[in-house]
């Protein structure tokens, strides 16, 4: 019986250490990658856009709308033709 709690024990453990080193997987590969405005395809945006006029990933209507994003690697948006804020964003900064 006491081998048997030994061995629960050890495989909790591994279990709890997979766990941890998943999540920072994942926050590095969230940290690896930036918003990328104007090179979505209709339907292909990944969340709401920028201009406010629908809240969901997939509604866009327009192939490389300027207020429509995806996420791209670090680094890679401006490469792909597309800039790392909207025009909405520009309009709030003249206002400010």
């Amino acid at each position: 019986m006491n081998q048997q709690t030994l061995i629960r024990a050890a495989l909790a453990g591994m279990i709890a250490l997979g766990a941890a080193a998943g999540t920072a997987t994942a926050q590095d590969k969230a940290a690896a990658k930036e918003k990328c405005f104007g090179i979505a395809k209709a339907g292909q945006n990944d969340c709401a856009n920028a201009a406010g006029t629908h809240s969901c990933a997939g509604q866009s209507k327009v192939d490389m709308s300027p207020d429509e994003w995806k996420y791209t690697a670090k680094g890679s948006c401006e490469k792909m033709g597309g800039k790392l804020t909207s025009k909405m964003d520009k309009k709030m900064e003249k206002k400010g």
